[in-house]
């Protein structure tokens, strides 16, 4: 039997991926003593590993395709296909940004006010090829964690580090003085397994199915009933991806009114339709939107 072998991220990104498998209609079973998930498809073979390693596993063939971030696949110049974005509005699967920070009193306020100093990082190729392209001298250094510190007891004069808000750097006394990059997690995969029809087809149904997924996330599923009469009324008030599903009611002068919207409108929306005359007013979540 043909079978696809498929990287899932460990760490941070690992029960969201695996939450976000399910809505797209697999189901993976992980456990604590086993880096090689169960899932009911057995044209799928699941593998956990760092997000950090997974685009060379892929580059290298152990793995035809994974999930990872943008920036690990930029820290390892990995030869890999981009097969699509994962962003959503969840927090973990939002997109980040690799920030250069410095102490709040230092005088460095621009990458190139570093030159000759220690900068402390993950991200350590990246970042020593971004100082390079602006022919900057600095030493760069891996770090296992704690990064913000080590700024602050001096160990180094600046980090590379991610965020979102750039809350932790303000509460550990650091400024931001760049923007290297903004990373989200992607689906990456191998040029040879992409060469490969059965492989291609499986790679191409994850795609698809996580991208429903995913936009499903912003989005629910309003159905109603309302007077012939105020359905013009209703139907003005209906934000859709393309326009409601309207049907007759048996044997009334009622019509059902199906629509797709975006799920932040809903409470405003919801009383506006109840005095625009729709009754029975059901919002139920969505698995996928293709």
């Amino acid at each position: 039997m043909n079978v696809l072998k498929l990287g899932l991220p460990k760490g941070s990104l690992e029960q969201t991926t695996i939450d976000l498998m399910k809505k797209s209609g697999w189901r993976v079973t992980t456990s604590s003593r086993s880096y090689f998930p169960n899932i009911d498809d057995p044209e799928l073979a699941c593998s956990l590993v760092r997000a950090q390693e997974m685009a060379r596993y892929v580059e290298l063939g152990s793995l035809d395709c994974g999930v990872t971030g943008k920036d690990w696949i930029a820290e390892n110049s990995s030869d890999v296909e981009v097969i699509c974005d994962l962003v959503y509005s969840k927090a973990s699967f939002r997109p980040t940004r690799w920030v250069l920070a410095v102490p709040a009193e230092s005088p460095i306020r621009r990458a190139e006010d570093l030159a000759g100093k220690r900068i402390s990082t993950e991200l350590v190729g990246f970042t020593r090829r971004y100082f390079a392209e602006r022919n900057v001298p600095v030493s760069v250094e891996f770090s296992w964690g704690a990064t913000e510190a080590k700024v602050a007891a001096g160990l180094c004069d600046a980090i590379v580090e991610v965020t979102e808000t750039g809350s932790t750097l303000r509460a550990n006394g650091l400024v931001i003085i760049a923007d290297l990059m903004e990373s989200n997690p992607q689906l990456i995969a191998n040029r040879a397994a992409l060469a490969d029809p059965f492989k291609r087809g499986k790679i191409d149904q994850i795609s698809i199915l996580l991208q429903g997924a995913l936009k499903a996330e912003a989005q629910v599923g309003l159905k109603m009933n309302v007077p012939r009469e105020r359905v013009g009324e209703v139907i003005a008030l209906l934000p859709s991806i393309t326009g409601p599903t309207v049907a007759n009611l048996y044997e009334k002068d009622w019509l059902s009114i199906e629509v797709v919207i975006a799920e932040k409108v809903v409470r405003d929306l919801i009383p506006r339709l109840v005095s625009a005359g729709a009754e029975g007013i059901i919002e139920y979540p969505l698995n996928k939107v293709l």
